[in-house]
């Protein structure tokens, strides 16, 4: 296991233990508004979201702008793709953990026409063949297991979460294959690349939807929060609908392969044929 997939975890651990120094409030009215925000641990989260919008103005929002500015709409287009073609096995992985095989078998062919077909995913001909990308990932499978998503967190750089997804991003990261590839032989810079790589075009992508939120808001946080919790409940709906949606494709797909009466009748003709032969 590489460094940042240690430190990531070990960050985590220290993050998820300090929940137990939060306590809610015993007013009705603040308790009901303090259960409905989901952030116990709010003095802390706004430390981190602050030291997060300094190293963003100084680093990471700059750098995107000139990565904006320099690279073409098309060429930015064509790196995204690649970046999202390489986490298809973990893709395919979580609709496996979910029960949901079709999915699975969409991300394995995705996966293996883009790469092919698509010249290492740079073009998406898949889409064309009504295979179009859903991104999966392990905090989703442990949502649709159950597992409650806990208080409101803000992870150092990485931003909006919580304890649930916090996990699942280090499960993903654990079920990437390319990233013991990379580690295996010794090539931990291609890991790092392709993470600086995701972190630039996603902050391209929203550098004036930030702008425009953080300009029109009182509490850059509050607002932060909200989009993001509500963002995240959408994609959790999402999957559980196809989840949901699983076992009656396996029905429907049993009720069409099992015999009716008619072939129940043409079986027996043959199995009688054979016997007289």
């Amino acid at each position: 296991m590489n460094r940042s997939c240690l430190s990531l975890i070990c960050a985590s651990a220290v993050v998820v233990g300090l929940l137990g120094c939060a306590s809610p409030p015993q007013d009705p009215d603040e308790r009901a508004q303090w259960e409905e925000e989901n952030d116990p641990l709010e003095p802390l989260n706004r430390e981190i979201f602050a030291v997060n919008r300094v190293i963003d103005g100084l680093l990471i929002k700059p750098a995107a702008m000139i990565y904006r500015g320099v690279v073409p709409e098309e060429g930015r287009t064509a790196v995204r793709n690649v970046l999202g073609n390489l986490k298809e096995p973990v893709y395919a992985a979580n609709h496996l953990l979910q029960g949901d095989l079709g999915g699975a078998g969409d991300a394995v062919a995705r996966f293996a026409v883009n790469t092919t077909v698509g010249v290492a995913g740079i073009m998406q001909p898949s889409a064309d063949m009504g295979l179009p990308r859903q991104p999966n990932d392990f905090g989703k499978t442990l949502h649709l297991w159950g597992t409650g998503e806990g208080p409101y967190l803000v992870l150092p750089l990485l931003g909006p979460s919580n304890p649930r997804d916090t996990a699942g991003l280090v499960a993903d990261m654990l079920m990437d294959p390319f990233m013991w590839a990379a580690s295996a032989n010794d090539l931990e810079w291609i890991t790092y690349t392709r993470t600086g790589l995701d972190v630039l075009d996603k902050r391209a992508q929203v550098i004036d939807t930030l702008d425009e939120i953080e300009r029109n808001s009182l509490d850059f946080y509050a607002q932060i929060r909200t989009l993001s919790r509500q963002r995240r409940q959408e994609e959790l709906r999402r999957a559980a609908e196809r989840a949901a949606a699983v076992p009656v494709q396996i029905e429907r797909a049993s009720a069409a392969a099992a015999p009716g009466p008619s072939d129940h009748a043409s079986l027996l003709e043959r199995v009688s044929l054979a016997e007289r032969r």
